[in-house]
């Protein structure tokens, strides 16, 4: 007959747990689910459709952004590909098109996090209006290579317009809503770990 586990035990596993949820990637990753689950929503809602109406801008493609440039580790890639191949399905685009523009685009960022830490917002700013602009112009390229029927161009450009314009905000209320912001250099987390 096993004895049941003592106290030592229980409260060793108790904390191991404790510290799993603790982990702030987990709170972030799911704040973004629920951003992204929201963005959907809204866009699905007949709202604003009639002919001739201007296109809101990318919200989503705005959070990715400024989230991949503050905290790339709160947004792991496969968790970005996983949402936007679900919007192209809702929404319609041709699968896993917009996705890949998307991976790559965000692995780019990723990969030059220690340079995009110490640029200034500005920078910042034109560097993500640089890659917005160009992840459109690919787009398209590859949707008229394909032969594939794509709303006019004028459409598009407003869109990653007020996208461009929209990003300051959306670096804005992350920072004052859930405090996300770039770490120093150094930086270390509550763990040890280097930012």
């Amino acid at each position: 007959m096993s004895r049941p586990p003592g106290p030592a035990r229980k409260r060793a596993r108790g904390s191991a747990m404790s510290e799993f949820w603790r982990q702030e990637e987990w709170v972030y990753r799911g704040v973004f689910l629920g951003l992204a689950l929201l963005s959907l929503f809204l866009r699905l809602l007949p709202l604003g459709g009639e002919p001739g109406a201007l296109p809101g801008p990318d919200l989503m493609l705005c959070v990715i952004m400024a989230w991949i440039i503050r905290r790339p580790d709160f947004l792991p890639m496969p968790l970005i590909l996983g949402v936007i191949l679900v919007e192209d399905l809702v929404l319609m685009r041709p699968p896993g098109l917009w996705t890949a523009i998307m991976v790559l685009a965000t692995e780019f960022l990723r990969g030059r996090t220690i340079l995009t830490r110490e640029l200034s917002f500005p920078v910042e700013w034109a560097l993500v209006s640089g890659l917005m602009v160009g992840m459109l112009l690919v787009y398209r390229l590859i949707l008229g290579l394909a032969l594939v029927p794509q709303p006019a161009f004028g459409f598009a450009a407003v869109q990653i317009l007020w996208s461009i314009g929209c990003y300051p905000i959306i670096v804005g209320a992350s920072r004052l809503v859930i405090d996300l912001r770039k770490p120093a250099t150094g930086e270390i987390d509550d763990y040890g770990r280097r930012l």
